[in-house]
Protein backbone atom coordinates (compact mmCIF):
# COMPACT_ATOMS: atom_id res chain seq x y z
CA UNK A 1 0.00 0.00 0.00
CA UNK A 2 2.69 2.49 0.89
CA UNK A 3 4.55 1.97 -2.76
CA UNK A 4 1.00 2.82 -4.51
CA UNK A 5 0.50 5.40 -2.34
CA UNK A 6 3.99 6.45 -3.05
CA UNK A 7 3.06 6.62 -6.84
CA UNK A 8 0.03 8.32 -6.37
CA UNK A 9 1.63 11.57 -4.23
CA UNK A 10 4.46 11.71 -6.79
CA UNK A 11 1.60 11.67 -9.95
CA UNK A 12 -0.16 14.31 -8.10
CA UNK A 13 3.02 16.52 -7.61
CA UNK A 14 4.09 15.98 -11.29
CA UNK A 15 0.25 17.00 -11.86
CA UNK A 16 0.47 19.83 -10.00
CA UNK A 17 3.97 21.20 -11.71
CA UNK A 18 2.75 20.60 -15.03
CA UNK A 19 -0.55 22.93 -14.15
CA UNK A 20 1.73 25.67 -12.76
CA UNK A 21 3.86 25.34 -15.57
CA UNK A 22 2.28 26.83 -18.36
CA UNK A 23 3.65 30.08 -19.93
CA UNK A 24 2.65 32.27 -22.11
CA UNK A 25 4.34 34.71 -24.59
CA UNK A 26 2.93 38.15 -24.62
CA UNK A 27 4.23 41.05 -27.64
CA UNK A 28 3.26 43.98 -26.72
CA UNK A 29 3.30 47.85 -27.87
CA UNK A 30 1.49 48.82 -24.61
CA UNK A 31 3.46 50.46 -21.55
CA UNK A 32 4.09 47.90 -19.07
CA UNK A 33 2.51 49.53 -16.22
CA UNK A 34 -1.06 49.11 -17.87
CA UNK A 35 -0.15 45.43 -18.57
CA UNK A 36 1.51 44.60 -15.72
CA UNK A 37 -1.87 44.53 -12.99
CA UNK A 38 -4.03 42.22 -15.65
CA UNK A 39 -0.86 39.80 -15.91
CA UNK A 40 -0.44 39.65 -11.71
CA UNK A 41 -3.80 39.09 -11.25
CA UNK A 42 -4.23 36.56 -13.82
CA UNK A 43 -0.79 34.76 -12.44
CA UNK A 44 -2.30 34.84 -8.87
CA UNK A 45 -5.60 32.76 -10.57
CA UNK A 46 -3.64 30.08 -12.36
CA UNK A 47 0.36 29.66 -11.73
CA UNK A 48 0.92 31.05 -15.33
CA UNK A 49 4.17 32.20 -16.24
CA UNK A 50 4.01 35.25 -18.80
CA UNK A 51 7.16 36.09 -20.33
CA UNK A 52 6.57 39.54 -21.97
CA UNK A 53 8.29 41.88 -25.07
CA UNK A 54 7.73 45.43 -24.47
CA UNK A 55 8.30 47.46 -27.64
CA UNK A 56 7.41 50.75 -28.82
CA UNK A 57 6.98 49.43 -32.36
CA UNK A 58 8.04 47.51 -35.38
CA UNK A 59 5.96 44.42 -33.64
CA UNK A 60 4.69 43.37 -37.33
CA UNK A 61 8.06 43.34 -38.47
CA UNK A 62 9.55 41.49 -35.96
CA UNK A 63 6.79 38.66 -35.74
CA UNK A 64 7.33 38.60 -39.78
CA UNK A 65 10.85 38.30 -39.21
CA UNK A 66 10.72 35.58 -36.94
CA UNK A 67 8.59 33.25 -39.24
CA UNK A 68 7.13 30.08 -37.62
CA UNK A 69 9.55 30.23 -35.32
CA UNK A 70 8.43 33.15 -33.62
CA UNK A 71 7.13 32.15 -29.65
CA UNK A 72 4.52 35.26 -29.30
CA UNK A 73 1.34 33.91 -28.37
CA UNK A 74 -0.74 37.12 -27.74
CA UNK A 75 -0.13 40.42 -29.53
CA UNK A 76 -2.06 43.82 -27.72
CA UNK A 77 -1.76 46.82 -29.27
CA UNK A 78 -3.14 50.20 -28.67
CA UNK A 79 -5.28 51.48 -32.31
CA UNK A 80 -7.64 48.97 -34.10
CA UNK A 81 -5.26 50.00 -37.03
CA UNK A 82 -2.49 48.70 -35.72
CA UNK A 83 -4.43 44.82 -34.72
CA UNK A 84 -6.09 44.72 -38.65
CA UNK A 85 -2.65 45.37 -40.12
CA UNK A 86 -1.18 42.36 -38.21
CA UNK A 87 -4.02 40.40 -39.63
CA UNK A 88 -3.56 42.17 -42.71
CA UNK A 89 0.15 40.73 -43.04
CA UNK A 90 -1.05 37.19 -41.83
CA UNK A 91 0.49 37.26 -38.59
CA UNK A 92 -2.46 36.44 -36.92
CA UNK A 93 -5.20 33.32 -36.52
CA UNK A 94 -9.51 33.23 -35.28
CA UNK A 95 -9.70 33.66 -31.72
CA UNK A 96 -12.01 30.56 -31.36
CA UNK A 97 -13.87 30.68 -28.41
CA UNK A 98 -17.59 31.90 -27.06
CA UNK A 99 -16.81 33.86 -24.52
CA UNK A 100 -14.93 36.45 -27.17
CA UNK A 101 -17.93 36.14 -29.60
CA UNK A 102 -20.03 36.78 -26.60
CA UNK A 103 -18.35 39.28 -24.50
CA UNK A 104 -17.11 41.74 -27.54
CA UNK A 105 -19.67 43.60 -29.61
CA UNK A 106 -19.65 42.48 -33.56
CA UNK A 107 -18.76 46.53 -34.22
CA UNK A 108 -15.23 45.88 -32.10
CA UNK A 109 -13.73 42.42 -33.91
CA UNK A 110 -12.68 41.17 -36.99
CA UNK A 111 -15.25 39.27 -39.04
CA UNK A 112 -13.74 35.61 -37.72
CA UNK A 113 -11.97 37.34 -34.54
CA UNK A 114 -8.85 37.87 -36.16
CA UNK A 115 -8.51 40.65 -33.69
CA UNK A 116 -10.82 41.91 -30.34
CA UNK A 117 -10.67 44.89 -28.62
CA UNK A 118 -10.40 44.51 -24.55
CA UNK A 119 -11.15 48.21 -23.93
CA UNK A 120 -12.32 51.53 -25.71
CA UNK A 121 -11.31 55.33 -25.47
CA UNK A 122 -13.85 57.69 -27.01
CA UNK A 123 -13.07 60.88 -29.24
CA UNK A 124 -14.97 63.48 -27.20
CA UNK A 125 -14.74 68.00 -27.15
CA UNK A 126 -12.98 69.29 -24.62
CA UNK A 127 -14.44 73.20 -23.99
CA UNK A 128 -13.69 76.27 -21.83
CA UNK A 129 -16.37 76.20 -18.23
CA UNK A 130 -17.96 78.77 -20.50
CA UNK A 131 -19.23 76.41 -22.79
CA UNK A 132 -22.37 73.99 -22.76
CA UNK A 133 -23.22 72.39 -26.01
CA UNK A 134 -26.48 70.39 -26.17
CA UNK A 135 -25.94 67.19 -28.44
CA UNK A 136 -23.06 68.13 -30.11
CA UNK A 137 -22.23 65.99 -33.08
CA UNK A 138 -18.64 65.92 -35.05
CA UNK A 139 -20.21 67.30 -38.08
CA UNK A 140 -20.64 70.90 -35.79
CA UNK A 141 -16.88 70.93 -36.20
CA UNK A 142 -17.05 72.49 -39.76
CA UNK A 143 -19.70 75.24 -38.29
CA UNK A 144 -18.69 78.71 -38.89
CA UNK A 145 -19.38 79.43 -35.31
CA UNK A 146 -15.95 78.32 -34.38
CA UNK A 147 -14.59 80.16 -36.32
CA UNK A 148 -10.68 80.23 -35.11
CA UNK A 149 -11.42 78.35 -31.69
CA UNK A 150 -10.99 75.48 -32.13
CA UNK A 151 -7.71 73.54 -31.38
CA UNK A 152 -6.70 69.52 -32.44
CA UNK A 153 -3.74 67.48 -32.83
CA UNK A 154 -2.36 66.71 -36.55
CA UNK A 155 -4.63 65.24 -38.63
CA UNK A 156 -2.38 62.60 -39.72
CA UNK A 157 -2.15 60.95 -36.00
CA UNK A 158 -3.60 57.73 -35.95
CA UNK A 159 -6.30 59.13 -33.47
CA UNK A 160 -7.50 61.69 -36.18
CA UNK A 161 -6.78 60.12 -39.02
CA UNK A 162 -9.60 57.26 -37.36
CA UNK A 163 -11.76 59.60 -36.98
CA UNK A 164 -11.73 60.93 -40.47
CA UNK A 165 -11.96 57.56 -41.22
CA UNK A 166 -15.08 57.60 -39.49
CA UNK A 167 -16.46 60.83 -41.28
CA UNK A 168 -16.09 58.84 -44.32
CA UNK A 169 -17.66 55.73 -43.68
CA UNK A 170 -20.60 57.96 -42.27
CA UNK A 171 -21.02 60.68 -44.91
CA UNK A 172 -18.86 60.08 -48.06
CA UNK A 173 -15.70 61.43 -49.23
CA UNK A 174 -16.97 64.47 -50.71
CA UNK A 175 -18.84 65.71 -47.52
CA UNK A 176 -15.60 64.54 -45.28
CA UNK A 177 -13.57 66.66 -47.62
CA UNK A 178 -15.95 69.70 -47.12
CA UNK A 179 -15.98 68.77 -43.56
CA UNK A 180 -12.44 69.14 -43.39
CA UNK A 181 -12.38 72.48 -44.87
CA UNK A 182 -14.53 73.98 -42.67
CA UNK A 183 -12.65 72.41 -39.53
CA UNK A 184 -9.61 73.99 -41.15
CA UNK A 185 -10.77 76.86 -41.27
CA UNK A 186 -11.93 77.26 -37.61
CA UNK A 187 -9.14 76.56 -36.05
CA UNK A 188 -7.38 78.89 -33.53
CA UNK A 189 -3.64 77.43 -33.87
CA UNK A 190 -1.85 74.74 -36.25
CA UNK A 191 -2.47 71.39 -35.35
CA UNK A 192 0.31 69.98 -33.28
CA UNK A 193 0.81 68.84 -29.63
CA UNK A 194 -0.91 66.27 -28.00
CA UNK A 195 -4.66 65.67 -26.79
CA UNK A 196 -3.85 66.98 -23.22
CA UNK A 197 -2.36 70.44 -25.06
CA UNK A 198 -6.14 70.91 -26.29
CA UNK A 199 -6.98 71.17 -22.41
CA UNK A 200 -3.92 73.01 -21.49
CA UNK A 201 -4.86 75.11 -24.87
CA UNK A 202 -8.69 75.60 -23.67
CA UNK A 203 -7.48 77.05 -20.27
CA UNK A 204 -4.67 79.31 -20.95
CA UNK A 205 -7.61 80.97 -23.31
CA UNK A 206 -5.79 79.73 -26.71
CA UNK A 207 -8.94 78.50 -28.34
CA UNK A 208 -12.21 77.23 -26.85
CA UNK A 209 -13.10 73.70 -27.90
CA UNK A 210 -10.68 71.32 -29.09
CA UNK A 211 -11.12 67.17 -30.00
CA UNK A 212 -9.32 64.86 -27.79
CA UNK A 213 -9.50 60.94 -26.25
CA UNK A 214 -11.39 60.03 -23.12
CA UNK A 215 -9.08 58.75 -21.17
CA UNK A 216 -6.70 61.97 -21.32
CA UNK A 217 -9.31 63.79 -18.63
CA UNK A 218 -8.89 60.75 -16.29
CA UNK A 219 -5.41 61.26 -16.38
CA UNK A 220 -5.32 64.90 -15.67
CA UNK A 221 -8.32 65.46 -13.34
CA UNK A 222 -6.34 62.43 -11.00
CA UNK A 223 -3.18 63.41 -10.92
CA UNK A 224 -1.77 61.03 -12.79
CA UNK A 225 -0.40 62.55 -15.25
CA UNK A 226 1.09 65.07 -12.84
CA UNK A 227 0.30 67.97 -10.33
CA UNK A 228 0.54 70.57 -13.80
CA UNK A 229 -2.03 68.66 -15.39
CA UNK A 230 -4.37 69.12 -12.55
CA UNK A 231 -5.86 72.28 -13.77
CA UNK A 232 -6.16 71.42 -17.37
CA UNK A 233 -8.52 68.23 -16.22
CA UNK A 234 -10.25 70.63 -13.80
CA UNK A 235 -10.22 73.71 -16.30
CA UNK A 236 -12.35 71.76 -18.98
CA UNK A 237 -15.91 70.62 -19.89
CA UNK A 238 -16.22 67.25 -21.53
CA UNK A 239 -18.99 66.76 -23.96
CA UNK A 240 -19.65 63.28 -25.87
CA UNK A 241 -20.11 63.89 -29.34
CA UNK A 242 -21.81 61.52 -32.26
CA UNK A 243 -22.42 61.09 -35.90
CA UNK A 244 -25.72 62.43 -36.96
CA UNK A 245 -26.42 59.11 -37.83
CA UNK A 246 -24.38 57.28 -35.57
CA UNK A 247 -22.81 57.34 -32.51
CA UNK A 248 -19.40 58.54 -30.73
CA UNK A 249 -16.58 57.30 -32.47
CA UNK A 250 -14.30 55.03 -30.53
CA UNK A 251 -10.80 53.36 -31.03
CA UNK A 252 -9.45 50.65 -29.02
CA UNK A 253 -6.26 48.25 -27.26
CA UNK A 254 -6.66 45.37 -28.35
CA UNK A 255 -5.10 41.69 -28.79
CA UNK A 256 -4.44 39.35 -31.31
CA UNK A 257 -3.71 35.59 -31.34
CA UNK A 258 -0.48 35.26 -33.09
CA UNK A 259 -0.84 32.58 -36.17
CA UNK A 260 2.22 30.24 -34.72
CA UNK A 261 1.47 30.48 -31.32
CA UNK A 262 3.46 27.38 -29.41
CA UNK A 263 1.03 28.20 -26.16
CA UNK A 264 -2.49 28.73 -28.44
CA UNK A 265 -5.11 26.62 -25.66
CA UNK A 266 -3.38 28.85 -22.45
CA UNK A 267 -3.37 31.74 -24.55
CA UNK A 268 -6.99 31.89 -25.60
CA UNK A 269 -7.99 31.15 -21.68
CA UNK A 270 -6.24 34.35 -20.88
CA UNK A 271 -8.01 36.32 -23.80
CA UNK A 272 -11.16 34.94 -22.15
CA UNK A 273 -9.89 35.97 -18.93
CA UNK A 274 -9.38 39.91 -20.13
CA UNK A 275 -13.20 40.26 -21.05
CA UNK A 276 -13.92 38.94 -17.55
CA UNK A 277 -15.60 41.60 -15.33
CA UNK A 278 -12.23 41.67 -12.78
CA UNK A 279 -10.10 42.08 -15.93
CA UNK A 280 -12.35 44.72 -17.60
CA UNK A 281 -12.64 46.80 -14.12
CA UNK A 282 -8.63 46.66 -14.32
CA UNK A 283 -8.80 47.88 -17.76
CA UNK A 284 -10.88 50.73 -16.54
CA UNK A 285 -9.01 51.55 -13.79
CA UNK A 286 -5.66 51.25 -14.91
CA UNK A 287 -6.19 53.73 -17.67
CA UNK A 288 -9.63 55.45 -17.70
CA UNK A 289 -10.31 53.08 -20.55
CA UNK A 290 -14.15 52.34 -21.46
CA UNK A 291 -14.92 48.31 -20.72
CA UNK A 292 -15.61 46.20 -23.54
CA UNK A 293 -18.31 43.98 -21.65
CA UNK A 294 -21.41 45.13 -21.49
CA UNK A 295 -22.20 46.10 -17.58
CA UNK A 296 -18.52 46.50 -16.47
CA UNK A 297 -17.13 49.25 -14.21
CA UNK A 298 -16.77 51.87 -15.25
CA UNK A 299 -14.27 54.60 -13.37
CA UNK A 300 -15.55 56.97 -11.86
CA UNK A 301 -14.01 60.02 -13.11
CA UNK A 302 -15.12 58.56 -16.71
CA UNK A 303 -18.47 57.94 -15.89
CA UNK A 304 -19.00 60.90 -14.77
CA UNK A 305 -18.57 62.40 -18.91
CA UNK A 306 -21.99 60.87 -19.25
CA UNK A 307 -23.19 57.48 -20.85
CA UNK A 308 -21.25 56.62 -23.50
CA UNK A 309 -23.42 55.60 -27.06
CA UNK A 310 -20.85 54.37 -29.05
CA UNK A 311 -21.06 54.37 -32.80
CA UNK A 312 -22.32 50.71 -33.95
CA UNK A 313 -20.44 50.81 -37.03
CA UNK A 314 -18.12 48.21 -37.23
CA UNK A 315 -14.42 49.44 -36.89
CA UNK A 316 -13.00 46.84 -39.64
CA UNK A 317 -15.37 49.00 -42.07
CA UNK A 318 -14.58 52.63 -40.76
CA UNK A 319 -10.13 51.74 -40.69
CA UNK A 320 -10.84 50.46 -44.28
CA UNK A 321 -10.83 54.31 -44.97
CA UNK A 322 -7.97 55.06 -43.23
CA UNK A 323 -5.91 55.88 -46.89
CA UNK A 324 -8.49 57.94 -48.55
CA UNK A 325 -8.45 60.13 -44.90
CA UNK A 326 -4.79 60.82 -44.71
CA UNK A 327 -4.89 61.29 -49.09
CA UNK A 328 -7.88 63.99 -47.96
CA UNK A 329 -6.16 65.47 -44.79
CA UNK A 330 -2.93 65.94 -46.94
CA UNK A 331 -5.41 67.52 -50.07
CA UNK A 332 -6.93 70.11 -47.82
CA UNK A 333 -3.45 70.44 -46.27
CA UNK A 334 -4.80 70.50 -42.86
CA UNK A 335 -1.94 69.97 -40.91
CA UNK A 336 0.10 73.04 -42.78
Amino acid sequence: MMHKFAWTIAAMVLVQSLATAAEINIYTTREAALLEPLLQAYESQTGTKFNTVFMKDGMAERVAAEGTSSQADVMMAVDAGNLIDLVGKDLTQPIVSDIVSKNVPVSLRGPNNEWIALSRRARVFYASKDIALDNPSYEDLADSKWQGQICIRTGQHPYNTALVAAYIAHNGPEAAEKWLTGLKANLSRKPGGGDRDVAKDIVGGICNIGVANSYYVGLMRSGKGGPEQLPWGEGINVFLPRFKNGGTHVNVSGAVLAKHAPNKEEAIRFIEFLLSPDAQKIYARANYEYPVLEGAEVDPVIASLGKLQADEKPLAEILAFRKQASELIEKVGFDN
